[in-house]
């Protein structure tokens, strides 16, 4: 089976989490306790940020956004991980894996628009606060969400449907925990370097675009902070963009280490820990950062649920 074309015989094998035996029960139940945490506090952030009327504000509208698609991210890659660590071969259908490449590139891109729109957000309230409910109008944060989506859901059909409707050949095996484009184009009879090509300047544009977008924006509240004649205005506007800081930190960070890491040291164990810290790990994080951070959805946890 493993020598045969993938397009006769459409069945992939995910090399998992671990080759070891023993250890996949505990890790079934530390995979299944992140999702259920990732499911709870997205939902929640979701339903709160909905629900409540005193968070309906340019920034939470984002911050609702982006707990979607952290949840998208975990619901894409958690629900099949935890089947196979209680199956005895990690396979995937061809059809699930188109799937689930299409889904995971989709949300992974609108999360790093994402994350840019809401420092764009972060940048408005600090240096213009008095012009803020004139500038951050609907229609405004309703363009800078659609953006990612549009943006997102055009990459990602287009290197799904490049790689799918090419054949594959050789072995069946994925090296790597779920269909992601790098190892699936490396499967490819032929087009393998041109996509592997299209593949890299997708990716270098999404995350260099977006970084400096967020970049920018921070240098400018940086500049306006400093500016600042009182220490409680400071003190302020750092808690205002604390929380977002906090979570651009932690993803571009991870997805800097897995691009940054020479060829030499990259090796499968450690692309699998940074993969499962961003796309398990980060989305069980950011709700969990912003809920934790904020006195506003601790308030509003308390007023939706009555508790006094």
């Amino acid at each position: 089976m493993g020598q045969q074309n993938l397009t006769v015989l459409p069945e992939f094998i995910l090399l998992g989490v671990t080759s070891h035996p023993e250890l996949q029960g505990p890790l079934f139940g530390v995979f299944l306790l992140i999702y259920m945490v990732t499911v709870v506090g997205n939902l929640g952030m979701i339903i709160l940020t909905k629900v409540d009327s005193y968070l309906h504000t340019p920034m939470y509208f984002f911050i609702r956004h982006l707990a979607f698609i952290d949840l998208g991210i975990s619901t894409v890659i958690c629900p099949k991980m935890l089947v196979n660590f209680v199956e005895k071969q990690n396979t995937i259908s061809f059809h699930a894996c188109a799937t689930q490449l299409a889904f995971y590139l989709l949300f992974m891109i609108s999360e790093l628009f994402m994350l840019s729109a809401m420092a764009y957000d972060r940048y408005v309230a600090i240096c213009n606060p008095l012009l803020y409910n004139a500038t951050m109008t609907q229609r405004l944060c309703h363009v800078l969400v659609s953006i990612p989506y549009l943006c997102s859901t055009f990459q990602s059909l287009m290197v799904t449907i490049k790689i799918f409707t090419l054949s594959f050949c050789g072995s069946n095996v994925i090296s790597h925990i779920y269909c992601d484009d790098v190892p699936l184009a490396s499967m490819l009879c032929s087009n393998a370097q041109e996509l592997g090509l299209l593949i890299l300047i997708f990716a270098a544009f999404d995350l260099i675009s977006s970084l400096l977008l967020v970049i920018v924006s921070y240098m400018l509240i940086l500049i306006a902070i400093f500016q600042m004649h009182s220490a409680k205005g400071r003190k302020k506007a750092f808690s205002t963009c604390g929380s977002h800081l906090t979570v651009v930190v932690v993803f571009y960070g991870t997805l800097l280490f897995m691009y940054m890491q020479p060829k030499s040291i990259h090796s499968f164990e450690s692309e699998r820990m940074v993969s499962v810290f961003y796309t398990l790990v980060i989305p069980m994080l950011n709700p969990l950062i912003y809920s934790l951070r904020n006195k506003e959805v601790k308030n509003a946890f308390y007023r939706v649920f009555k508790i006094p």
